[in-house]
């Protein structure tokens, strides 16, 4: 029996970015494997960066690390979390990435002497990828989202790949714009999205719907006049109201019959309808009788696109527990100025939870806030960055070392109780050359972190360069840390806990990037029962 042609579903944006198409494709996703269909997404991003792994946090927002150390878009992170997959490097394709990969072919003569070009080189390249990633992941569905606007010159040969990918394979187009309220009558406008529509058509493409982000659901004469000026049939004119929770996508393009208007046009049918699940974690969401109050201190927080996955672990605990977490951003360069004290910043918080970063500004700030923790008793959680400077604290406090630090921060400290990586001190390059990707851990029989995960070894992403310098361990573990995690062979330290303290908790790598709705990480989960249960310490 022939294996099927997968069909393709592509999501382009107009007008502004940051309208959420790749929260759409999650969305969608999510309801065609409700449906019984297996798909799989590929995100476009139009920069000539490789990778996003070189880029600032607070420019793009967080740099997110698959299972095989690929450091990819946030959108990714969105993907794998609405789909419950671990995706590979092969759904981040870039700029720099494809033109890459045929100069590569170009000097190894595979062209045959022709003149390289963006059509059909480029083109046909990005056309063949979209159809290896469907015949690799035996996908049904392949759901491209184009990074950028329609009009930027940066994506353009990324909308003529698809426009020539219609000609002989089913593509079904939606278009993401923008359906402004202006004014105090509140009147929404629709020039924006005739405008982009009409740029998408200049270069060949006709949207098969489109989805409209507004404040409010789309009035009904707004949604005719739309589909009369764009040429779309009214019932594919979707709305995307504002909503407080991201999980209520899918719910609202259910109701909108989105997933099925898409099948028929591709002649295909819903096997099954399994959204119950999905529906039940969103209802358990924002449960006001159990709140609690978190501080996130990190250096980004100017932009909190770069902590998004710690606020979805935290949303997924939420959805399991039933209750609603206010989160307190805590930018720690504050501190480390003396603009804010430590006590009087995190004097109305649950738990204190220190993120990932790299370079010394806001360490500091970040090492008082871990001492707070510790000396109050109050529930803590550190994560990669913020597990290394748990033990430059505790070292400077508990072990007598005054000068502890990591050599990331101060080269010349005196007891680099953290230090680069041996194999990473002749390496200059800085795309893709950390410590990345998911590894294992062995985890100490009857820690707190074995009893979270239930299990003897756990797996985490990890991203980082700099490890607790093997020469202090001993001496840290004497005078009270455990390091309750263990690469298999012993030299480098992935958990910590103290034993004396409520909750206490620190791991090197990123748990929340594997965390998903109905899959809590489980020190996330851990942490956040620990601020619900104080001063109980017996529901870890």
């Amino acid at each position: 029996m022939q294996k099927k042609e997968a069909k393709f579903v592509v999501v382009t944006g107009g007008v502004l970015s940051g309208l959420g198409k790749g929260l759409f494709i999650s969305s969608l996703g999510k309801l065609l494997q409700s449906k019984g269909y297996k798909t799989i997404p590929i995100k476009i991003d139009p920069y000539i960066n490789i990778d996003a792994g070189t880029m600032n946090p607070t420019e793009h927002g967080e740099v997110f690390v698959l299972d095989d150390g690929s450091e990819v878009d946030m959108d990714l992170g969105n993907y794998e979390r609405f789909l419950d997959l671990t995706l590979t490097s092969d759904s981040n394709i870039t700029t720099g990435k494809i033109y890459r990969k045929v100069i590569e072919k170009e000097r190894r003569g595979d062209y045959l002497g022709k003149t390289v070009q963006l059509i059909p080189h480029i083109s046909e390249e990005l056309q063949q990828q979209f159809k290896d990633i469907a015949e690799k992941n035996y996908a049904e569905i392949v759901l491209i989202e184009i990074g950028g606007t329609v009009g930027d010159i940066e994506n353009q040969i990324f909308l003529e790949s698809v426009r020539e990918l219609s000609l002989d394979r089913d593509v079904f187009f939606v278009h993401c714009t923008l359906v402004p309220v202006i004014g105090v009558v509140g009147e929404q406008k629709t020039k924006p999205a005739q405008q982009s529509v009409k740029m998408l058509r200049e270069m060949g493409i006709v949207p098969d719907m489109i989805f409209c982000r507004s404040e409010r659901y789309l009035d009904d004469k707004i949604a005719e006049k739309i589909s009369r000026f764009c040429g779309v049939d009214k019932e594919c004119i979707i709305s995307g109201p504002d909503l407080k929770n991201i999980y209520e996508i899918p719910l609202v393009l259910e109701k909108q019959q989105v997933a099925e208007k898409i099948l028929s046009k591709l002649g295909m049918y819903p096997k099954m309808d399994n959204l119950e699940y999905w529906k039940e974690f969103v209802e358990k969401m924002g449960d006001t009788n159990k709140k609690i109050k978190i501080a996130v201190t990190g250096k980004y927080t100017s932009l909190k696109d770069a902590y998004a996955s710690i606020q979805e672990a935290f949303n997924h605990c939420c959805g399991n527990l039933g209750c609603s977490i206010e989160i307190k951003w805590i930018e720690t360069t504050d501190i480390e100025e003396g603009k804010i004290k430590p006590e009087e910043a995190l004097k109305d918080v649950d738990g204190i939870l220190v993120p990932g970063g790299f370079g010394s500004r806001g360490a500091e700030g970040k090492i008082e806030c871990i001492k707070y923790a510790r000396e109050n008793n109050l529930p803590f959680l550190g994560l990669c960055f913020g597990f290394q400077l748990a033990v430059v604290e505790y070292a400077r406090s508990l072990c007598s070392l005054n000068m502890a630090n990591s050599t990331e921060i101060d080269p010349e400290t005196n007891h680099p109780v953290i230090d680069i990586l041996q194999e990473q001190k002749e390496i200059y390059n800085k795309g893709g050359t950390m410590r990345l990707g998911r590894y294992v851990a062995k985890l100490k029989p009857d820690s707190i972190v074995q009893s979270l995960y239930g299990t003897d070894v756990a797996f985490e992403r990890h991203r980082h360069r700099y490890e607790v310098n093997s020469n202090y361990i001993s001496l840290l573990e004497e005078n009270g840390i455990i390091f309750s995690g263990k690469s298999p062979d012993g030299k480098l330290m992935e958990f910590l806990e103290l034993p004396n303290n409520y909750f206490f908790v620190a791991t090197q790598a990123h748990p929340e990037f594997t965390s998903r709705p109905l899959k809590p990480s489980p020190l996330f989960l851990g942490f956040v029962k620990a601020c619900l249960s104080r001063p109980s310490p017996k529901n870890f």
